[in-house]
């Protein structure tokens, strides 16, 4: 698959191209210290949607969206939750692709279960992967996510971001082995990763990725005091990222029920706002 018909890929793209993302993954593996996750109306924050589906629901849903948006191309998972911390989103993509094999699947996940979730997502059709690789030292990671789960056992520390940082790695790799595109997306923290930018780039582009997107951190959580990147920080490490893979420095940081054309139409609201059954966003 080119990356230029890929909205979150390439620029090129949106004006024309659409998007739907399905908010069907109700849990998470790993426990980052800046994440604001949530069931929430009017928050536009990554992690946050109206409320969350089951898979047959979203396929529903992709319905809907094309009577309003002829013009999307791609169905994706955000979130949430992590997409691989259950079955509920290779069900759902599964699903839309028995109907709209022609539509490109895509997901996003910090990596954690990707090389072992392969064959689902093989089998989904999944054709674009993102990965969220905010360091490849760990400890820097540890300063950015307290711990991830494995086994129903939490692991903390450098210990932790460790393990996380070696199945980014191997998920990678995995998943470009399987001509998958992938995208490293890293969340840019300043004093904490803003200037291991390089480092990052220069490690997702020897895994396989095609492509980086270096999104400004949003105060929130553990880091609500700390401060966003200035546009000068994330020049240099979108400057630094660039020596050693292509950087994509568009990013509108949607929501995990996003709608539309990216920055043109919105039809989150008349997609997913109908009242029904709610769930509520968990760890574990």
């Amino acid at each position: 698959m080119n990356i230029k018909d890929h909205p979150c890929f390439s620029a090129r793209c949106q004006p024309q191209t659409g998007r739907i993302h399905l908010p069907v993954a109700p849990r998470c593996n790993i426990f980052c210290r800046f994440c604001a996750r949530g069931i929430t109306k009017g928050a536009a924050l990554p992690g946050n949607a109206q409320r969350i589906l089951s898979p047959r629901e979203a396929a529903a849903a992709v319905e809907t969206a094309l009577l309003l948006c002829p013009d999307i191309k791609v169905a994706g998972v955000a979130g949430p939750g992590d997409p691989l911390a259950g079955s509920e989103s290779l069900e759902a993509l599964s699903l839309v692709r028995e109907r709209h094999p022609e539509i490109i699947a895509c997901l996003s996940t910090n990596g954690l279960e990707l090389f072992a979730s392969m064959e689902g997502l093989m089998a989904a059709g999944v054709q674009t992967v993102t990965v969220t690789v905010n360091a490849v030292d760990p400890a820097i990671l540890a300063r950015l996510n307290r711990g991830v789960l494995v086994g129903g056992r939490f692991i903390g520390g450098t210990e932790g971001a460790s393990i996380l940082i070696a199945a980014q790695e191997r998920g990678v790799r995995e998943a470009a082995r399987n001509s998958m595109t992938v995208k490293a997306n890293m969340v840019l923290a300043p004093g904490i990763n803003s200037g291991h930018a390089g480092e990052v780039a220069r490690a997702v582009r020897a895994w396989g990725a095609d492509i980086m997107n270096i999104i400004p951190l949003i105060p929130a959580h553990d880091f609500s005091r700390v401060p966003a990147p200035t546009p000068e920080e994330y020049a240099a490490a979108s400057d630094a990222a660039a020596r050693h893979i292509p950087v994509k420095t568009n990013c509108r940081r949607c929501r995990a029920d996003a709608c539309g054309i990216p920055g043109l139409s919105d039809f989150s609201e008349a997609v997913y706002g109908a009242s029904g059954p709610q769930e509520t966003f968990s760890h574990g």
